[in-house]
């Protein structure tokens, strides 16, 4: 049963699935497109941009009703969003809240900003390292280049 006291929802109460918060707003699409969110025709996907939140002055949420994302997937968005929150919701509870976490390596994730870099110019996945949590700065295991989060480009 709902409770009837809470105040109304900007985004309507999710019974079951995934939802992601706190997002960046200038980030909520970069989420979108690396959970691969366009994809999916057979869940229901509620995406809210611009949303008040006392926490980041303005925020952006997903939805995604049903479907529950594995750790490891989740943890990528670390890359472009650290301190997003998970909440799996079931009979529309919160029955677990996870705090997303950058993963020690990022394997065909983020694109290598040097064009000299061999996954440029030949078929292979990026594989970075990440050398500083705090700052999200990322060396590429080829070419040795670091890349800064605010030069991060999906693959």
């Amino acid at each position: 049963m709902v409770n009837k006291e809470k105040k109304e929802l900007a985004v309507a109460a999710l019974q079951n699935g995934t939802v992601i918060d706190h997002i960046p707003t200038q980030s909520l699409f970069k989420v979108v497109d690396l959970l691969g969110l366009k994809d999916l025709t057979d869940v229901s996907v509620t995406i809210g941009n611009n949303l008040d939140s006392n926490r980041m002055v303005k925020k952006g949420i997903i939805k995604v009703a049903d479907l529950f994302f594995p750790e490891e997937t989740l943890n990528r968005i670390a890359v472009i969003a650290p301190n997003v929150v998970v909440n799996i919701i079931r009979d529309f509870e919160v029955v677990e809240k996870l705090h997303v976490a950058l993963p020690d390596e990022l394997i065909d994730i983020v694109k290598c900003n040097n064009p000299k870099c061999i996954t440029n110019n030949e078929p292979m996945r990026t594989h970075f390292h990440v050398i500083d949590r705090e700052h999200t700065t990322l060396r590429c295991h080829y070419c040795e280049r670091p890349v800064f989060q605010h030069d991060i480009t999906l693959k």
